[in-house]
């Protein structure tokens, strides 16, 4: 799987990219065909304590899983993120198993 990180008028750490790297790479024991995962983070303006985006576009063969949260913390909602991907790909697993 490809992973491509991308932070938005900000420098993202190295702590977080791998927290990032270890989290999305948890998906791909739901599915073994995905092939990108692009993260994208943002500040959102003006300052809030919720201000802190994450998107997660997971692409495998025929198929796109997108997920977006705000939190207070990246590592939160990174975590949000995933979960609702996992969700996602468990429900297109079901389908593709009633087929």
């Amino acid at each position: 799987m490809k992973q491509r990180i991308q932070s938005i008028n900000f420098d993202a750490t190295v702590a977080l990219e791998s927290y990032i790297n270890k989290k999305t790479t948890k998906l791909e024991k739901l599915l073994d065909e995905i092939t990108n995962a692009e993260v994208y983070l943002k500040v959102i303006k003006p300052e809030t304590s919720t201000n802190k985006e994450a998107e997660i576009k997971i692409s495998a063969p025929g198929v796109d899983f997108f997920a977006s949260k705000t939190c207070d913390t990246f590592e939160e909602a990174i975590d949000l993120t995933v979960d609702a991907l996992e969700k996602q790909i468990r429900k297109f697993k079901e389908k593709s198993a009633k087929k």
